[in-house]
């Protein structure tokens, strides 16, 4: 029973299969889901020092065809143990942690009903407290909790209350207000046409309620409406159809900015008017640029695929690079870690994948408040007659860059992926052309007079990331030619 549930762990998440197709079975069933609850609760009881029946938790979800009756269990389970429920309807991700912080809420946890960019069918939870999302260990235990329930019991009769509230609202005006405070205007963005790419998930409020309200003219804006089959694109800004996407409607529009977020707004990234993408690690520069500037000689905490000319970047603003793990959790835990220590300071920790948390917004990973950072700079540039681009035009960009995954055969994966990453550390020490980089907080990094290569493992599938980037064309080919034959003769690696 606990492997069956464990399935459903995604590290900090809970993802499974919601919805019946023809190449996967539903595993994240009702009663999956109600003893997910239980669990939850048995979880929360042992954190917070209390009885459930003392709980406030906030519900709430993004657009998938099966959140309302994922939502619906978790809210029977919630009041049949005395749970006092807050049902949010459709919210986003980051939305719903601040139901915990803000007084308004006061809420003892939140969860999210949410499966990020994956296809229709999938879905899961993120859950909160005011301390932050859950560790991979809480996850654990309370699937763990879940897996010892005993699917005969039945409910108790209901004993707690659920009041809906309207947290889209409560969340846009907490935008909006920010924006208009840092601007020190009521209507900051009057005369610029913006537009918005919900991708059919839950960021459309973006534009008719926070936009609208800055003064902005949001016509051109796609995809506002939820739909939980994603007709359109993926609800991805690491998708390169979906930037294309946003590119081509800013082009069209003749717009000054797009913007694009996935399906729960944790992420995003944006679009000039010239149509030129600014994501990944031109994004990370351009919040870089406006962090270091309010906060001189800050660390910078980002994955491990980072580009050398962010480096560059980021030190000729007098900040500090810090590479480490990839994963949105990993890199905040990172900065939190440094600021606890104390030598140092991070305000900033952020993936290439567009999840970016600032120390002044609890350190969450909020695409919404990232993008409202932004927004106040296109103002103030706007007065200027300049583009936020212009922000991040010494940039240096990497002539190549590419991503491989290389599947793991063996049975035992993560051992073998621990071999042969042992291998690859020695075959660079060994190998004429190649150093081995040190330190590197994963897996195994390699530069070459052409530029680098990253081999690492996946967090979470049978799978080895192998990340090449190159200063010079060509580069990335010769890379690859020097490294080749290493990959080719593990017989555990389809490469």
């Amino acid at each position: 029973m606990l492997s069956k549930f464990l399935k459903l762990q995604n590290g900090t998440d809970i993802r499974g299969i919601a919805v019946e197709n023809d190449s996967h079975e539903v595993n994240l069933t009702d009663e999956a889901v109600r003893a997910i609850a239980m669990g939850i609760l048995k979880w929360l009881e042992g954190c917070e020092n209390n009885s459930c029946d003392k709980f406030r938790i906030a519900v709430g979800m993004d657009s998938r065809i099966s959140g309302p009756k994922i939502k619906s269990e978790i809210i029977r389970t919630f009041e049949s143990c005395g749970v006092n429920v807050i049902d949010c309807n459709m919210a986003t991700t980051p939305a719903m942690f601040m139901t915990t912080v803000m007084e308004s809420y006061s809420c003892t946890a939140a969860v999210m009903i949410t499966a990020s960019h994956l296809p229709y069918f999938h879905n899961g939870m993120k859950i909160f407290t005011k301390r932050g999302g859950a560790e991979k260990s809480d996850i654990t235990e309370i699937l763990k909790y879940a897996s010892e329930r005993d699917p005969s019991i039945e409910m108790n009769e209901i004993s707690g209350r659920t009041t809906e509230a309207n947290l889209t609202e409560d969340y846009s005006r907490f935008l909006v207000y920010k924006i208009m405070k840092d601007t020190g205007m009521s209507k900051p963005l009057e005369g610029l046409n913006i537009i918005v790419d919900a991708g059919n998930g839950a960021g459309g409020f973006f534009a008719t309620k926070v936009l609208s309200s800055l003064g902005a003219d949001y016509t051109g804006s796609q995809f506002l409406e939820p739909d939980g089959m994603f007709p359109n694109h993926a609800p991805n800004p690491e998708d390169s159809a979906a930037m294309k996407s946003l590119s081509e409607a800013v082009i069209r529009q003749g717009a000054d900015l797009g913007i694009i977020f996935d399906t729960d707004v944790d992420r995003a990234a944006i679009v000039g008017d010239d149509g030129s993408e600014i994501n990944r690690n031109s994004l990370i520069a351009l919040i870089s640029d406006i962090v270091l500037r309010e906060h001189p000689g800050s660390v910078i905490v980002t994955d491990s695929v980072t580009s050398n000319g962010l480096s560059e970047f980021i030190s000729s603003r007098g900040g500090v690079h810090h590479r480490f793990k990839r994963g949105y959790k990993n890199v905040i835990n990172e900065a939190k870690r440094i600021n606890a220590e104390g030598s140092e300071k991070s305000y900033l920790a952020i993936e290439t994948s567009g999840h970016a948390a600032l120390e002044e917004n609890y350190f969450l990973d909020d695409g919404a408040y990232l993008i409202a950072k932004i927004l106040t700079e296109v103002s103030r540039l706007n007065q200027e007659g300049r583009k936020i681009q212009s922000l991040i035009s010494d940039l240096k960009q990497s002539a190549e860059s590419m991503e491989y995954r290389i599947r793991i055969t063996a049975v035992d994966f993560a051992e073998y992926g621990k071999k042969v990453l042992r291998e690859f550390e020695a075959f660079g020490e060994n190998t004429e052309g190649l150093e081995v980089v040190f330190p590197n907080n994963e897996g195994v990094k390699l530069k070459t007079e052409d530029g680098w290569c990253l081999l690492r493992m996946s967090l979470h599938e049978p799978v080895m990331p192998l990340n090449v980037e190159s200063d010079v064309p060509g580069g990335a080919s010769r890379i690859m030619e020097i490294i080749g034959t290493f990959l080719k003769n593990n017989e555990g690696l389809e490469f």
